[in-house]
C-alpha cells in the first residue's frame, strides 16, 4: 500500500438515522491554529524533493528510451516497451516493498518500492513515451501495518493509460479501453479510481516521509514534511490528521483536535480522522462528545463496502471462514461489479465447504475480469478456478 495514515499507540496515521458530525469549513486554517513552527525548532529550509526531482528518470534510463526510437510509434508498440521495461519478459515486477518511498530514479536504481513509487516510475516512463497517462488513487479495504507503537493504514495509488484501440498484450487481448497497471492488484485495482495532479502525488510522498519519521521518534523532521504535504496540496485530509498525531504526541490537544475536525470536513470516505478524533475525546473524557463520534463511524461502516471487505479478509486470515463469508456477503449487498469481492466471497464459500456458491462467485468474477490485462502479483481467474476444485486443506 501507498500512503500512510497515522494510529499510535492513542490514535491512527494514514500512509488510517444517526447524529452528523460537526465539521470545520474547507477553508484555510489560521496559521495560529495551523503551524507549531517554534514548538519543533522549524526552520524554512527547503525540502530536498519537489516535483521535477520526484518524477525525473534515472539518467541510464531516459537515455534508454531516447535510444529505443518508440517514442513515435504505436500505441501497442509504447505500452509493449512500457510493460517490458516494468515487468520484464516474465510479466515480474520489481520486488514490492510497502515501506519504501523514493522517487522515480531511486525506484529505478533500487528495482523495489511501494506502490507509490512503483506507480511515480510508471508514469514517468509513461510520460517519457507520450502516452496519455494520470496517476489515479483507487478505494481498498483498508490495511494496517505496526511498527512499534504506531499502526500505519494504507491507501492505494495505481497508474492509468487512456487507450482507445485494441491492445494484444501477453496475457491475451484487451479490448478498446483504458489500460490500468497496478504493482499491487490485490483489490480494486480494475475500477477506476479519483484521478491525482501531480502536486497531489507530491503530497502523499511527503507524507510518506513524515510518518516513517514520526514512527522513528524524529517529530522535528515529522513536522518539516507534514508541513510540506498540507503546503503541497491543501486538500489532501490525511496530511492533516498525521500532523494531529504529532500535535497530540507533543501534548498540543485543541491544536490536534481543530486539524482532525478540518479533516473530516475534506473527506467524506476517509474514516481515521473519525477514529483519530473519537479516541481524542474518550482520552479527555469527554464521552458524550466521544459517543457521537462513534456513531458516526459505525453508520459509515454500515453502508461502507471496503470497510465489510476488510473485515471479510481479516477472517479469512484468521480462518473464521462462517464469519468471513458474513462480512463478505455484507460488501456483496453493497456492490457492483467488484471483481475483488467475489474473488474473496468465492474462496470464502469454499473455505465454509460450500462448493455450490464459491462455484456461482466464480461464474460472476469471470463475468467481469476482461480478456486481458497488464496486472501482475495476481494468480488470475484460471488459477483460482483450479484452486477451488479441489478440497481445502483446512
Amino acid at each position: 500500500m501507498m500512503m500512510k495514515a497515522l494510529i499510535t499507540a492513542a490514535g491512527l496515521l494514514v500512509l488510517a438515522g444517526c447524529a452528523t458530525a460537526p465539521v470545520a469549513p474547507v477553508a484555510t486554517l489560521p496559521a495560529d491554529q495551523l503551524w507549531r513552527d517554534q514548538e519543533f525548532g522549524y526552520t524554512e529550509a527547503p525540502i530536498p524533493v519537489g516535483t521535477p526531482e520526484l518524477f525525473a528518470l534515472a539518467a541510464d534510463l531516459l537515455s534508454a528510451l531516447q535510444a529505443s526510437g518508440v517514442k513515435g510509434a504505436s500505441t501497442q508498440k509504447r505500452v509493449d516497451h512500457l510493460i517490458d521495461l516494468l515487468f520484464g519478459p516474465d510479466l515480474k515486477p520489481f520486488p514490492y516493498a510497502s515501506d519504501l518511498s523514493f522517487t522515480a530514479a531511486e525506484t529505478w536504481r533500487s528495482k523495489r518500492g511501494n506502490c507509490l513509487s512503483l506507480s511515480v516510475l510508471a508514469y514517468s516512463v509513461a510520460k517519457a513515451l507520450d502516452l496519455p497517462v494520470q496517476l489515479q488513487e483507487v478505494r481498498v479495504a483498508q490495511f494496517f501495518d505496526r511498527h512499534g507503537s504506531v499502526d500505519f493504514v494504507g491507501r492505494h495509488v495505481n497508474v492509468l493509460i487512456r487507450n482507445d484501440a485494441r491492445l494484444h498484450l501477453r496475457t491475451g487481448v484487451i479490448a478498446a479501453g483504458d489500460v490500468v497497471i497496478d504493482f499491487e492488484p490485490r483489490s480494486g485495482w480494475l475500477r477506476a479510481g479519483t484521478a491525482l495532479s501531480e502536486e497531489g502525488v507530491l503530497a502523499r510522498y511527503y507524507n510518506n516521509i513524515a510518518a516513517d519519521h514520526f514512527a522513528q521518534g524524529n517529530l522535528t523532521r515529522a513536522y518539516a514534511w507534514f508541513k510540506a504535504a498540507i503546503v503541497a496540496d491543501p486538500q489532501y485530509s490525511s496530511s492533516y490528521g498525521n500532523l494531529a498525531q504529532l500535535y497530540r504526541r507533543k501534548g498540543f490537544t485543541d491544536s490536534a483536535e481543530r486539524l482532525l475536525l478540518h479533516a473530516i470536513a475534506l473527506s467524506e470516505v476517509d474514516d481515521t480522522p473519525v477514529h483519530s478524533l473519537h479516541q481524542l475525546l474518550v482520552a479527555q473524557g469527554r464521552d458524550a462528545e466521544a459517543a457521537k463520534y462513534a456513531a458516526i463511524l459505525k453508520a459509515r461502516q454500515e453502508k461502507n463496502p471496503y470497510y465489510w471487505l476488510g473485515v471479510g479478509l481479516d477472517y479469512l486470515r484468521e480462518a473464521k471462514y462462517s464469519r468471513a463469508v458474513s462480512a463478505l456477503e455484507r460488501a456483496e449487498a453493497l456492490t457492483s461489479g467488484f471483481d475483488e469481492v467475489h474473488r474473496y466471497l468465492a474462496i470464502a464459500y469454499w473455505r465454509n465447504g460450500d462448493q455450490a456458491r464459491a462455484n456461482k462467485q466464480l461464474e460472476v468474477l469471470a463475468s467481469l475480469l476482461p480478456a486481458g490485462t497488464a496486472r501482475t502479483n495476481d494468480a488470475g481467474y484460471a488459477a483460482l478456478s483450479r484452486k477451488l476444485r479441489n478440497p481445502p486443506d483446512n
